[in-house]
């Protein structure tokens, strides 16, 4: 059962945008600043992956086929994170996974979302 709330996936051209989202419903802002946050895909045949990371410090890491395309970042009112794809590219074509891990090493996971890229 998923903990997290995603959304925003869709089918896309090559060259477009989409924009993911991910919640954990019911969380407070101190634990939301306390948690890492992190999107992974799993493309058709492929292992999961990880693509983009933000750690409680507030840096981010990115798998390097995305550098420079994607980013992630969060809204702290709405205590939500994001995912910015813009340039998709065919390969990038998958179900995206939001992750997060709390203070104490606990994982949520979300529904995962597709994402599909044409060309």
């Amino acid at each position: 059962q998923a903990q997290l709330v995603e959304s925003g996936g869709g089918f896309v051209q090559a060259g477009g945008s989409l924009r993911l989202s991910c919640r954990k419903p019911g969380m407070i802002l101190s634990t939301f600043w306390s948690t890492t946050m992190n999107w992974y895909r799993q493309g058709p045949g492929k292992e999961r992956e990880l693509v983009a990371s933000l750690t409680t410090a507030r840096t981010t890491n990115y798998e390097d086929s995305v550098k420079g395309r994607f980013t992630i970042s969060t809204d702290n009112a709405k205590k939500t994170v994001y995912l910015q794809m813009n340039s998709l590219k065919p390969e990038d074509t998958a179900v995206y996974y939001c992750n997060m891990i709390d203070s104490r090493g606990l994982h949520y996971w979300g529904q995962g979302t597709q994402v599909t890229v044409s060309s």
